[in-house]
C-alpha cells in the first residue's frame, strides 16, 4: 500500500504504519498548516506530492495548470473531499468542505444565493456597528494607558461580527471577555489534547471514529453549542415572526425542505468563514 505513489513516480515523504505521513500532526507536535507548508517547501520543484493519511493515499497538486484543470475543466472527475463527513458522530462535518459530491451539489446550489452582492451589502451596516464598538473599546484602553492585545481584540471583534451577521445576536464580546461564544472560539483555535486526539482519529482513522462515537468519543462541546445556538435562534424567530434577511432566515427557508434536524450542522463552517 505504501508503494502507491512510489510506483507511480510521485515524490513524497516516507510513510509510517499507523500514521501515514502525518505522525507529527497526529501527535500535536506541528499544526496541519505548518506541516503542509513544510511539504511545499521540501518539494518545491515537484508538481505533485504523494502523502498518506493512515493507509489512504492523498495527492497534493502544486502546478498551477494542473490545479486549474482540476478545479475547472476536469472538476467532475475530482468532486469528493479527503476526510468526508460523519453524519452520526460529527453532524458539523456535514458542510461544503467535507460532503461527498452527491450531497454537495444540491447544498451548494441552495447556499449560493446567500452570497450575492446584495446580500453581502446588507451586512455592511451590521459590520459597521461592530466596528464602532471596536473603536470605543480601543479608545477606552488608550485612555487607561493599558496595553492592547491585538490577537484577542481581533478575535472579539470577529465574534461580534459573526454573532450579528449570522445569528442576529449581540454577543458583546468587546465588553464581556467571558462571552460563551468567545470561550468556544478559543477551544477552536487552541484545542485541548482530547480535541486534538478527536480530530486526528476523525481525519486519519475515520472507521475508528465511527466505532468509538457515543462511548469514548461523545459529541463535542462545540458541536452541541453551535447546534443549540442555531436551533434556538431559528425557533425564537419562528415564534416571534422576526425577519432580518440574514443567514439564519435563509436556513429557516432551507429547513422547511429538510428531512432531518441534523442537516442544520451542514452550515457550521460557513459561519466560521
Amino acid at each position: 500500500t505504501f508503494d502507491f505513489w512510489k510506483s507511480r513516480g510521485v515524490s513524497g515523504p516516507r510513510p509510517i504504519p499507523g500514521f501515514g505521513t502525518f505522525k507529527n500532526v497526529v501527535l500535536g507536535k506541528v499544526s496541519l498548516s505548518d506541516y503542509m507548508k513544510k511539504l511545499y517547501n521540501d518539494y518545491k520543484d515537484e508538481p505533485l506530492i504523494g502523502i498518506f493519511a493512515g493507509r489512504t493515499p492523498i495527492l497534493i497538486v502544486k502546478h498551477p495548470d494542473l490545479i486549474k484543470d482540476i478545479l475547472i475543466k476536469d472538476f467532475s472527475i475530482f468532486p469528493d473531499r479527503w476526510s468526508g463527513s460523519h453524519d452520526r458522530g460529527d453532524p458539523l462535518s456535514q458542510n461544503l468542505f467535507e460532503l461527498d459530491s452527491k450531497r454537495w451539489r444540491p447544498l451548494r446550489a441552495k447556499l449560493t444565493p446567500v452570497f450575492t452582492s446584495r446580500k453581502l451589502k446588507e451586512m455592511f451596516v451590521l459590520i459597521s456597528e461592530c466596528s464602532d464598538h471596536l473603536v470605543q473599546h480601543v479608545e477606552k484602553l488608550v485612555n487607561k494607558n493599558e496595553p492592547i492585545e491585538c490577537v484577542e481584540m481581533t478575535a472579539r471583534y470577529m465574534t461580534d461580527v459573526i454573532g450579528s451577521c449570522v445569528f442576529g445576536i449581540e454577543m458583546n464580546a468587546m465588553s464581556n471577555e467571558d462571552s460563551e461564544f468567545r470561550r468556544i472560539g478559543r477551544t477552536l483555535s487552541h484545542p485541548s489534547f482530547w480535541n486534538r486526539l478527536r480530530f486526528a482519529i476523525k481525519d486519519y482513522l475515520p472507521w475508528l471514529f465511527d466505532i468509538l462515537y457515543g462511548c469514548i468519543l461523545p459529541q463535542s462541546e462545540k458541536t452541541r453549542f453551535f447546534m443549540r445556538i442555531v436551533l434556538e435562534t431559528m425557533d425564537y424567530r419562528e415564534k416571534n415572526n422576526i425577519t432580518r434577511n440574514d443567514f439564519i432566515d435563509t436556513l429557516r427557508e432551507l429547513k422547511k425542505h429538510s428531512d432531518k434536524m441534523g442537516d442544520i450542522g451542514k452550515y457550521y463552517l460557513l459561519f466560521i468563514v
